[in-house]
């Protein structure tokens, strides 16, 4: 078993690891945000209790209630809720190394934009991510803390600066990605320091027989908030490198950007929804008006180069790799026989529009370019062409997987 499988099969395992604990994450935090807003006063008016709910569910009927600070004693058993978090983080971690760090040379460094060694592009990836935790912590930290609004507004226009910062060194799939991750840092990076921290310090007051000060349920109440509005965008941020008009465009930065501003649109029905508030349907409108001007964008342009580019360009070691050895020939015959005709720039298919995942297949730096790919959707499967559609020969499949034996 060679070693393409191999990764392609951990890439899978994380991934499908990644998607399950973010279920878990995203589900636990819409719910409480849920029930936090849709808590009713408190029947009983206990000392401490701030509202109470009742709900049903699976056949059982639940009664919920809430301490505006902390109840009067500590409880035997109190559940947290932060591995969630770390685990999404964790698996997303791996995943961006995976992905766009071991194969930084085709899904990370763009050349036509900085000629960026595989090392230098990966300290960006990472350092990015960290010093926009230290950026949006000092923000928080702030007077600005005490304007929630204002705050907001400031942390939209750093992530539309990182957004554009990403675009200027990054493939478009890898810009998309790093916005996704860069956000998912400050919402993990907001239960690691500030929300579980300061729960520990009100569960430390409550065994010492002291009262809690409220200030720490207020603050862990904002970064809360903040992960609550920045989920949605965070989730199609991570969809969209399966879909070239969202990362493959000129302003896909911006397209980012109409995203999360449609992630607040959308969390502000929902959450006026859940506290009893009405409904805000002109919020729907708002979101259609961004979500269009999102498509009208994608279509101004894409971020490929052109065919004589890549024609003229000099070969990266990674695509001179999989170019050099005697196979490559009639590898480009098969390819472009039977893929190029919908993998190309200006598709020659009837009803195919751009480029199916962006891949495109017509010059020799194309095709050395998406090599593994190529081995793995039309040499070792049959998954492409689809339905075998343009018939491509068992005997056509062995040369593609010929080619990548010879590669090493």
């Amino acid at each position: 078993m060679n070693g393409i499988i191999i990764l392609d099969w951990l890439e899978f395992a994380v991934r499908w690891l990644h998607v399950v604990t973010a279920i878990a994450w995203i589900g636990s935090s819409f719910y409480f945000i849920a029930l936090d807003l849709g808590l009713r006063p408190s029947t009983d008016r206990r000392s401490g209790v701030n509202g109470e709910a009742w709900q049903v569910h699976g056949g059982g009927f639940y009664f919920i209630q809430k301490y505006l600070v902390s109840p009067a004693r500590m409880p035997d058993e109190l559940t947290w809720f932060k591995w969630e978090s770390y685990s999404t983080w964790l698996s997303g971690a791996a995943l961006l190394m995976l992905v766009y760090w071991a194969g930084s040379e085709m899904y990370l460094i763009d050349a036509a934009k900085m000629d960026l060694s595989p090392v230098v592009a990966i300290l960006i990836s990472a350092a990015s991510l960290t010093v926009g935790w230290i950026v949006y912590d000092f923000l928080c930290k702030s007077p600005l803390g005490e304007r929630p609004t204002l705050l907001m507004l400031l942390l939209f226009v750093l992530l539309m600066v990182m957004g554009w910062g990403y675009n200027q060194i990054f493939t478009g799939r890898a810009v998309m990605i790093h916005l996704g991750a860069f956000t998912a840092t400050i919402m993990t990076a907001n239960v690691f320091f500030i929300i579980m921290p300061n729960q520990r310090i009100v569960v430390k007051d409550l065994i010492a027989k002291k009262a809690p000060d409220p200030k720490y349920g207020k603050i862990a109440k904002l970064r809360s908030t903040h992960n609550n509005y920045l989920t949605l965008p965070v989730i199609f941020l991570m969809l969209s490198n399966h879909y070239p008009l969202a990362f493959a465009s000129t302003y896909n930065w911006v397209i980012a950007g109409l995203v999360f501003v449609m992630g607040v649109t959308i969390r502000h029905f929902f959450n006026t929804h859940h506290s009893h508030k009405g409904n805000l349907w002109w919020t729907w409108l708002v979101t259609a008006l961004l979500f269009l001007g999102a498509v009208w964008l994608s279509t101004l342009g894409t971020q490929a180069d052109t065919y004589d580019e890549s024609e003229a360009r000099a070969l990266t070691p990674h695509e001179e790799r999989y170019a050099s050895v005697a196979e490559f020939e009639d590898v480009l015959w098969v390819v472009q026989g039977r893929c190029s005709m919908c993998h190309a720039r200006e598709p020659g298919w009837d009803g195919i529009a751009a480029a199916p995942k962006g891949v495109v297949l017509e010059t020799p730096a194309d095709i050395a370019a998406e090599a593994r790919r190529i081995y793995i959707h039309a040499g070792l499967t049959d998954a492409m062409p689809p339905a075998n559609i343009t018939y491509m020969e068992p005997e056509e499949r062995a040369i593609i997987r010929a080619w990548i034996e010879a590669a090493g």
